[in-house]
């Protein structure tokens, strides 16, 4: 399967252009007829959106793609990946160069309202951190007064860097890259005595040093991060699709489907799990979909427990812990809206 690797500096050859005829019909319509989804995502972030050397894309991330693809076609390999950098990662949703981008991007109010973009839901809630050399001897963020920071240009956490410097009367140096991987690089060889992003993201990124033991996370959290998927604006019905596709993950782990039990969980006498598993009702009509939608996401991908423990929870390499991504019965933001 062609995959497109779009970012600064590369040529966009090869992706086709949305024209005036396919811009009227609606997404769910060209991704049937496409016969697969086109799905934005991360060049390597473990745990999020990473290639394996078979060339098969994981990742928390990754596993909402393939729950839409699954919810769609039963079938979670119909889509194709389009790896994106920060700095390209928005033009492709809006320039429909993709159908959905699932790539650790930060829900703001600039990106709500003046980029063309929605956001339907948010499948990990984070926070921006440090990552140090143990040997710098710094346990906490106010301790980096007068320290060189990598940052990867182009996203808000640049902004975050700024403000919490500012805010706190420090001193700091900035060091900008294109990428994630760039400024990690410049860490681990000593150029920068930090380097930002989003927690889970310092998590993943540490895992690619060939020392990891020698880098620590510093406890303090200076920003909301609020990550989820982005699609462009104007098509309400997929809008509400990937909402959905996201919801229908969370109230299969709330109500204790999963892949093992799923066939078996068929026969139960849950009102709300007939009506999730379309033993009762036609609730896919209403998402163009068939009535057996959510019952193709659990069998294909699983819930999002399953998603969040085999990417990035405790049986992972990450093993971030649920915190926030709890579902909101234990303590957690992710509640799972009814299905009726």
């Amino acid at each position: 399967m062609k995959r497109w690797l779009i970012g600064a500096g590369l040529s966009l050859a090869g992706t086709f252009t949305v024209t005036a005829a396919n811009a009227q019909t609606s997404t769910l319509e060209r991704v049937k007829a496409r016969g697969e989804l086109i799905c934005g995502n991360h060049i390597a972030l473990p745990g999020f959106g990473l290639q394996g050397p078979d060339g098969r894309w994981d990742g928390l991330d990754i596993d909402l793609c393939r729950a839409v693809a699954a919810a769609i076609f039963n079938d979670p390999n119909k889509v194709r990946f389009v790896p994106t950098t920060p700095q390209m990662r928005f033009v492709v949703v809006q320039s429909g160069e993709v159908d959905m981008l699932a790539r650790n991007a930060t829900y703001t109010m600039s990106r709500d309202t003046s980029q063309g973009m929605s956001w339907p839901i948010i499948n990990y809630f984070d926070g921006q951190g440090f990552m140090v050399k143990k040997a710098l001897g710094v346990t906490e963020a106010k301790g980096l007064n007068g320290a060189s920071i990598c940052v990867t240009q182009g996203t808000t956490t640049e902004l975050n860097l700024a403000d919490f410097f500012r805010s706190n009367n420090l001193k700091y140096e900035i060091i900008g890259f294109s990428t994630n991987e760039e400024g990690v690089k410049a860490l681990e060889a000593g150029r920068c005595d930090a380097f930002t992003t989003d927690s889970s993201g310092l998590a993943a990124e540490r895992l690619k040093f060939s020392k990891p033991d020698d880098f620590v996370i510093l406890p303090t959290l200076i920003s909301r991060e609020p990550l989820g998927p982005a699609v462009k604006r104007g098509d309400e019905s997929w809008f509400a699709l990937v909402k959905w596709v996201h919801y229908a993950m969370l109230n299969a782990e709330e109500f204790g489907v999963t892949k093992a039990n799923l066939d078996e969980m068929l026969k139960s006498s849950n009102p709300e799990i007939k009506r999730l598993l379309g033993v009762e009702g036609k609730f896919g009509e209403g998402l163009g979909l068939t009535t057996d939608w959510a019952y193709r996401i659990v069998k294909h991908v699983g819930n999002y427990g399953e998603s969040f423990e085999r990417n990035v929870g405790m049986g992972s390499r990450l093993q971030l812990k649920r915190g926030l991504n709890a579902l909101a019965s234990q303590g957690g933001l992710q509640y799972p809206h009814p299905v009726r």
